[in-house]
């Protein structure tokens, strides 16, 4: 399907998308456009929550073409009725400046992080499980969650395997790790990669979220710490019996040197403007973008090169998660192409009444209900898209956004990042961890199961910090 989806895209370029055509598509005609459009966007969405519960089997090996026709779609009727060539400058503007430098960063990450490999056996007493968890928060927004996530998920797992009581662990690794700890920077969480991409400074996050990321993290982990206690000391006899253990050991520690080599690369980009770019079909690429996306992969490669098979394998390491991201993400951003052309429309498009309902009746942006709306979709669809959603909502100037309307930014990405760990669809790591704990032979939460987790101990922390952000 990796290769039908690469065919399809070059199809696109080579037919719809002549240079003399393309010079004349100056995007789409908002005015033209109804909700009617967001429909694949949607069924694409639905498709992703809904298959993996009623259809696991078909959905494991039929995701790919599921994805490709929700894409085509949108696609083919687009180029129907508003023309192959602002068609093809469209989706070609979408892949190149926004999905390919999305798509590598997770890339570079993914195998970079699959190449450190933490060795060892240590018995899960709540304070090492709540060190496990403080480590992990801490390193995702460094690893990037998908990252902390697989260096760390199997260490925990062995610390609780003799426990009865472990379902809670995988429960609030993600809460922590797979989520809220990528709130500091670009390369912790895939919403604020986007955010970057749209010119959002690397260290705005680590700015302005530290504190309520801070004090969202400690309260999660009193409550772990709290609640792995009581169950603690309801575990039989053998599970709390002191046992041989074996120190951890890290393994691959070239792949740091390699992590360190992702933040300058995005630095790079953020700071050097060497006054060069190419325009393919219409679409400009900025020498900057480039040198970065080359870099990423030169990195990820290097990875590969320099790392033992042999830590590859402890980490039972595949490839499979990352293709399934990869293509998931290429029909979502082709699907959100003309989502995103209403939102610009701003109150003379079909989304007015979204933005009314964020909006003050003095017109000023209403913070917290940005923070709840973006968080609840980015619970019930995926994060990253909904962030990009609101961030057009907002204006999608990212310059204005991080200057007066600064608290709007943090709302918005405060409610995809931590509100990603509301439900199992909310961010990419989440069903990976829930995949590895159940090869493990831990009963994990169905669906529902751990929404209802996600109400009794997610929504109460969100709530103390909405109180708390009113008075900062």
């Amino acid at each position: 399907m990796a290769r039908l989806f690469g065919l399809a895209l070059i199809a696109l370029t080579a037919f719809f998308a002549e240079p003399a055509l393309a010079a004349e598509a100056h995007g789409l005609d908002d005015a033209k456009l109804t909700p009617l459009w967001g429909v694949p966007f949607a069924g694409l969405l639905l498709s992703i929550a809904i298959f993996p519960l009623v259809a696991p089997a078909f959905w494991h090996r039929h995701y790919g073409k599921v994805t490709f026709a929700w894409a085509a779609t949108l696609v083919l009727p687009l180029a129907a009725f508003h023309g192959v060539a602002i068609t093809a400058e469209a989706v070609l503007h979408a892949v190149l400046t926004e999905y390919l430098p999305f798509i590598l960063l997770l890339f570079a990450l993914f195998t970079i992080a699959g190449g450190i490999l933490v060795s060892g056996e240590i018995r899960g007493t709540p304070a090492v499980n709540t060190a496990m968890l403080l480590l992990g928060t801490a390193s995702a927004s460094i690893v990037g969650t998908t990252g902390a996530s697989m260096i760390l998920i199997r260490p925990i797992l062995r610390a609780n395997g003799r426990r009865r009581h472990n379902v809670h662990v995988v429960v609030f690794f993600i809460f922590l790790v797979a989520n809220i700890g990528g709130a500091l920077s670009p390369l912790g969480d895939p919403p604020l990669f986007i955010g970057f991409l749209h010119g959002v400074d690397f260290f705005w996050t680590t700015k302005n979220l530290a504190l309520p990321t801070t004090i969202v993290a400690l309260l999660l982990l009193a409550i772990f710490f709290a609640l792995d206690s009581w169950l603690f000391a309801r575990e039989p006899h053998r599970a709390k019996a002191r046992t041989r253990t074996k120190p951890l050991r890290i393994c691959g520690s070239i792949n740091f040197l390699l992590l360190a080599g992702v933040i300058a690369a995005l630095l790079l980009s953020a700071a050097w403007k060497p006054g060069v770019a190419f325009t393919l079909y219409g679409v400009p690429l900025e020498g900057q973008d480039l040198a970065r996306d080359v870099i990423l992969l030169a990195l990820a490669g290097l990875s590969l090169w320099l790392t033992r098979d042999e830590h590859r394998a402890g980490n039972e390491f595949s490839w499979e998660p990352i293709k399934e991201v990869a293509k998931l993400f290429a029909g979502i951003f082709i699907a959100i192409i003309p989502v995103i052309a209403m939102l610009k429309a701003g109150r003379e498009g079909p989304f007015a009444w979204l933005l009314a309902f964020v909006t003050e009746k003095d017109g000023s942006p209403h913070e917290a209900a940005y923070f709840w709306v973006t968080g609840i979709l980015s619970a019930a669809l995926d994060n990253a898209p909904t962030y990009l959603v609101f961030f057009e909502l907002a204006g999608g100037k990212a310059d204005e956004l991080m200057g007066g309307l600064g608290p709007t930014l943090a709302a918005i990405s405060m409610g995809a990042v931590f509100m990603g760990a509301l439900t199992y669809i909310g961010n990419a790591p989440n069903f990976m961890v829930r995949a590895i704990a159940e090869e493990r032979g831990i009963k994990m939460p169905s669906f529902f199961g751990f929404i209802g987790w996600s109400a009794l101990f997610l929504l109460p922390v969100f709530l103390i910090l909405s109180w708390l952000q009113a008075w900062l």
